[in-house]
């Protein structure tokens, strides 16, 4: 299961359900190319076949999200907050 966080643009924002064992971190996918961003700090950990300029505009993307992305991360990974 890999839950959609977010739909930007051509960007869907997402992450695996399997992924709870790693550091917050979240998938940003356009037609075949999956990057991976840690959320923290915001750091690329994979591009995916993105090019570098793409990857800058993928990583504003994460950082304006990235209140959002976290909240998610915990709501999916530890809903009772403990």
């Amino acid at each position: 299961m890999a839950p959609t966080i977010l739909v930007e643009g051509p960007y869907r924002c997402f992450f695996y359900s399997s992924d709870g064992d790693e550091p917050r971190h979240i998938h940003v996918q356009r037609d075949n190319k999956v990057a991976k961003f840690w959320l923290e700090p915001v750091r690329l950990e994979s591009s995916g076949g993105f090019n570098r300029s793409e990857i800058a505009s993928i990583r504003r993307l994460v950082e304006k999200h990235l209140n959002a992305f976290k909240e998610a991360w915990n709501e999916h990974f530890d809903p009772h907050g403990s």
